[in-house]
């Protein structure tokens, strides 16, 4: 399977904080949340979410190059701008070569030379195309196949090095499922009018990309449906989005006799060859997949496999090339997250650099914008979350002592990084020319992958990050018991100096309690405090946990949205018990941080209330329908409304707060109410 990392966010990212936690300043008489976007026409006790953020929900408007809008997306907009200010101040061509300023200047410059980009047209590509189109037989396709994935493109086999789940110290080389272009299996199979247009668009996306690199109009068209019939076929031995939650499941070692058993008409030797590795076994997260592909390869025709294997190279670079293919890959997806208008070049130019030379151009970012007073104080308010979660352990009725003693020992031995990596890495490897975008995307590509490759069969190196500084995000990776907060996310409205300590312990103190919680939910509870895949619960408190758990999947899964849409409690069930745990956890360490001293009211609300406000206010976004159709099967996340409405639903401090009461629609019997960490 694919290395766990759980993140805050799913499609947006979060932006970079200073923390004052500890000892409690005087608050500021200033109103930290957004008072004119509440609407207190409905009762808190009803639906939080609207008497928080009601007004803001109705007058807000999605802005047409976005598929949602709110918090998370304008800090997200405002970090975008400061790394654009960063890259066109680096981007004059006047620096020395190879300095980390040319390389993301001139790797963003050449992104902007639209003229130049327009002029070389689907060029890159013909070299590739060629060498697909005079393949054979699918024992030459497989072979190319393996060329590819040793330049980075992994086509089919989908292979990366990540540590071995059950020895967390060393990295193994693993597969994971692939070969299909929709977001999860059942869009192949679906009858809804809204899966049967996705599938149509899809043929009539595949047909453009063969058009715009030479293909006549008929055989694109007929190579278009073999496409979509082809991925259908695939698609029938992939896991389910809660299928690739299991991480036992997903956790399949075996020697390299058993691959080839497994999947024989793939030369493994020949790839491991290509890949430079020579491995005695290999983690295979989905066999069934490769099982099937490798029954697949002779029994489709060499032309079918070569038109998917086209449309895969084509797409895959899409971004990189002339406007018409960005334009066709845009008209696709819109369908997907219900944008209006593709975004401007220069956003897309900003996250290219940001995701190819991360580290890179972090350095500048931090510098910039990030002091180490805001690291120090974030890294306070962390050890406070983690002094209040150690309390709710000890204070856990339904867990013996000894699991207990191995659940805190995990909490403390949590690795925390915060803003922005110990040490940076090295992009030496990289080539950057201010005159050839193209080429510059595969040096990035090429380097993303030697990277990769290099730590094959060597000891994980606990230092290393899955973010850039940048990243509007946060995470909790359960291979290294780590919780990562990125500079990104480390300002306002996860947390403001100013700001009273209610609304920084509602938003970041959140933010802090849910990656931490994701030690203990459902997949993180399933790795030791080394990382390990190990089972550290006795008999009796491993299914207490799950027939707790089994409730919130219960309560999840009475939640509807789009009239008849449920959320998939099984799906989401990590993501909630994180929000659940996170949110109490913040209160506590608030309650514990204020030793009661905060009792200034605010606007008119009470420490406590603007606790719970800061908190929902955060979680304010409004999504586009087809974003909202998308999440509710692929994304692990609840819509944000449940975000709020649930964990407040199960939280007694909250009733207090705001005088819920029976009768209200968020009201849960006290007996009924999820109480796990």
């Amino acid at each position: 399977m694919k290395p766990l990392i759980f993140s805050l966010a799913a499609g947006v990212a979060i932006t970079a904080i200073s923390c004052k936690s500890g000892d409690t300043h005087q608050p500021s008489s200033k109103s930290y949340f957004d008072k004119t976007g509440m609407d207190t026409s409905v009762a808190p006790g009803d639906n939080f979410y609207n008497y928080a953020n009601g007004a803001w929900v109705k007058t807000a408007v999605i802005p047409d190059d976005q598929s949602g809008w709110g918090s998370f997306y304008t800090l997200y907009q405002e970090n975008l701008q400061k790394l654009r200010g960063i890259l066109e101040e680096n981007s004059t061509g006047k620096f020395e070569k190879n300095s980390l300023e040319q390389k993301v200047g001139d790797y963003y410059a050449s992104g902007m030379d639209t003229a130049t980009i327009e002029k070389i047209g689907a060029e890159p590509l013909k070299a590739t195309i060629s060498q697909i189109d005079a393949l054979k037989d699918h024992k030459q396709l497989m072979d190319l196949v393996s060329d590819l994935n040793a330049k980075g493109e992994g086509y089919l086999l989908a292979f990366y090095v990540g540590p071995d789940d059950k020895n967390s110290e060393m990295n193994i080389g693993c597969f994971y499922q692939s070969g299909t272009s929709l977001p999860e299996k059942e869009y192949y199979t679906r009858t809804d009018s809204n899966s049967i247009a996705i599938r149509n668009a899809f043929v009539k996306y595949v047909e453009k990309m063969f058009t715009l690199t030479g293909s006549n109009a008929e055989l694109a068209a007929k190579q278009a449906k073999e496409v979509l019939e082809l991925e259908t076929e695939i698609a029938k031995s992939h896991r389910s989005p809660v299928e690739l939650r299991d991480p036992q499941a997903n956790y399949n070692k075996m020697s390299m006799t058993n691959l080839e058993k497994t999947a024989p008409n793939i030369d493994w030797k020949n790839y491991f060859n290509k890949m430079n590795i020579h491995p005695d076994s290999i983690n295979v997260g989905q066999p069934a997949y490769y099982a099937a592909l490798s029954k697949m390869l002779p029994v489709q025709s060499i032309e079918r496999w070569k038109a998917k294997l086209k449309f895969d190279y084509i797409s895959s670079n899409a971004a990189v090339l002339s406007k018409d293919f960005t334009d066709a890959s845009f008209e696709f997806h819109k369908l997907l997250n219900g944008q209006k208008k593709d975004s401007n070049r220069w956003k897309k130019m900003v996250n290219r650099v940001d995701r190819g030379l991360g580290e890179l151009l972090g350095q500048l970012y931090v510098k910039k914008y990030f002091t180490d007073t805001a690291k120090m104080r974030m890294d306070e308010l962390v050890s406070n979350l983690q002094k209040a979660f150690e309390v709710r352990i000890n204070n856990l009725d339904w867990m013996s002592n000894d699991t207990k003693g191995r659940a805190v020992a995990k909490l403390h031995t949590f690795l925390k990084k915060i803003g922005y990596p110990s040490k940076w890495k090295n992009f030496d490897d990289v080539t950057i020319n201010r005159t050839n975008f193209f080429a510059n995307a595969k040096s990035a590509q090429m380097h993303a992958h030697k990277e990769m490759m290099d730590k094959y069969g060597k000891p994980v190196d606990r230092t290393e990050w899955g973010m850039s500084p940048p990243t509007v995000n946060a995470y909790y990776n359960p291979s290294n018991n780590e919780i990562v907060f990125p500079a990104g996310i480390l300002q306002f409205p996860f947390f403001d100096a100013g700001a009273d300590d209610a609304i920084n312990y509602g938003a970041i103190g959140m933010v802090i309690g849910h990656e931490m919680t994701h030690g203990f939910d459902d997949q993180g509870s399933q790795y030791d405090e080394k990382g390990n895949m190990e089972n550290w619960w006795s008999k009796e408190d491993g299914e207490k946990f799950k027939s707790k758990t089994g409730g919130v999947v219960k309560q999840y899964n009475a939640y509807t949205l789009l009239d008849d849409k449920h959320v998939n409690g099984e799906l989401t069930l990590g993501e909630n018990l994180a929000d659940i745990g996170g949110l109490a956890i913040a209160f506590d360490a608030f309650k514990m941080a204020t030793k009661g001293k905060d009792t200034a009211t605010i606007d008119g609300f009470t420490p406590d209330q603007r606790f719970f406000l800061g908190f929902a206010q955060v979680w304010r976004i409004k999504n586009t329908e087809a974003t909202l159709r998308t999440r509710i099967t692929t994304d692990p996340h609840s819509p944000e409304m449940f975000r709020i409405n649930g964990p407040l639903s199960n939280f007694g401090p909250f009733y207090e707060a705001f005088k819920v009461k029976e009768g209200d629609k968020m009201y849960i019997k006290p007996e009924e109410r999820a109480k796990i960490w």
